[in-house]
This record gives C-alpha cells, sequence and structure tokens, in this order.
C-alpha cells in the first residue's frame, strides 16, 4: 500500500498535468475524482491503468519506465542504443508513435545525447516507411523519469489528440516495419524536443 505522503505527491504530480493537458471544461472534474480517492482506491486507479506495477512488495512503487528497461513489463522494443531503448507506444496517437526511453531514471535536465540520437534514428525509420507529412518530438515525463515521444504528423494529430489502443498483431507488425535496415536517404531535419511535461492522464478514472 502506498503512504500517505507517498499518496500526496502522486496526486499532486498528475493533478499538476491535469492542470497543463485537460480542456478546461474537463479539469474541474477530473481533480475532484483524483481528490476525492483514498489510498487505497488511488493505488488500484494507478494499477489499473498500468502507473505502478504490482509487487509482492506493497510498500515497493515501481517506475513505469524503468520496469520497462528491467523487462518487467512487456514492450515492443525497436532499437536500443547504449543509453536508451526504443519501444512502441501501446496507446498511440498516430501510427509508428514510439517512446524512447532512458535507461537511467533521468529527468529532462540530465537527458544524455545519446537518446536524443536514438530518438533521430526512429524518425529517419518512421520516414522510410510510413511517409508522415512531419514528425516531431517531444518529452513528457512519470514519476520523474523523462522520455523522448516520436510522433509522425500524418493528419492533424498533435500531443493531445486522441489515442487508441492497439491490438497485438498491429503493434507486432509495425515493430517488424521498424526493425527493418533503411536504405540510404537523405537526413531527416528534427528539431530537438520540446520541453513539455504532459503525459496524458488515463481517460479510465474510477
Amino acid at each position: 500500500m502506498l503512504s500517505p505522503k507517498q499518496t500526496a505527491e502522486l496526486k499532486k504530480q498528475i493533478i499538476s498535468q491535469i492542470d497543463a493537458n485537460f480542456p478546461a471544461d474537463k479539469k474541474d472534474f477530473a481533480k475532484q475524482q483524483i481528490e476525492s480517492m483514498n489510498e487505497n482506491e488511488f493505488e488500484e486507479f494507478l494499477k489499473q491503468n498500468h502507473l505502478i506495477k504490482e509487487s509482492q512488495d506493497s510498500q515497493e512503487q515501481q517506475c513505469i519506465f524503468c520496469s520497462i528497461i528491467k523487462g518487467k513489463i512487456e514492450s515492443y522494443q525497436i532499437d536500443e542504443n547504449r543509453d536508451a531503448v526504443a519501444i512502441l507506444e501501446i496507446n498511440p496517437i498516430s501510427k509508428a508513435h514510439v517512446l524512447i526511453i532512458p535507461k537511467e531514471h533521468l529527468n529532462s535536465e540530465q537527458m544524455p545525447e545519446a537518446v536524443l540520437t536514438l530518438a533521430k534514428k526512429i524518425s529517419q525509420k518512421i520516414k522510410k516507411q510510413f511517409e508522415p507529412k512531419e514528425i516531431i518530438l517531444y518529452s513528457s515525463t512519470l514519476f520523474e523519469h523523462s522520455i523522448i515521444n516520436v510522433l509522425p504528423i500524418y493528419k492533424e494529430e498533435n500531443q493531445n489528440s486522441e489515442r487508441k489502443k492497439l491490438k497485438p498483431e498491429e503493434l507486432e507488425k509495425i515493430q517488424e516495419q521498424l526493425k527493418e535496415t533503411p536504405k540510404h536517404q537523405e537526413p531527416l531535419e528534427i528539431a530537438k524536443p520540446q520541453r513539455l511535461e504532459n503525459i496524458r492522464l488515463p481517460r479510465r478514472i474510477p
């Protein structure tokens, strides 16, 4: 079970993300739902939405990104280098939405250059395979672990666009396509990631 201090801190983090990212007409309701949960309800909410990993040690709170790095949570890995891994977002905004996760638990100020290098490499693969009109990079943070989102833009997508959950076979197909070695092509100019702290609160609120 989460301690009162952990509960208060996590609620504060999620509410700050609601303030930053939710539409104005939905902020108050979402914050009220979070604030009204007791410790048990809030922990169950986090588990249901995969924001913490259940553990035999009830006092152990897991960072979801660290759990992915350690192989405790299944993922669809595309590539990796010495400092980061690239995996498919299972609830993507657009096709081939990829997350670049530093192997160390770091915030955006500490992110190694190799993390951005991997993001650019994956961007090249996405451009070759799926031909989006644009690819944007933006950072997000959960439990003080920052990542880079590689987001292909095909129509009018943006960081706050509707997400959809893909079936395993759909993810596996995209995974295989992005694992293929791209042929030589002109370098794609991609700006450094915006400094955004914009995780999306899961829509499923008890």
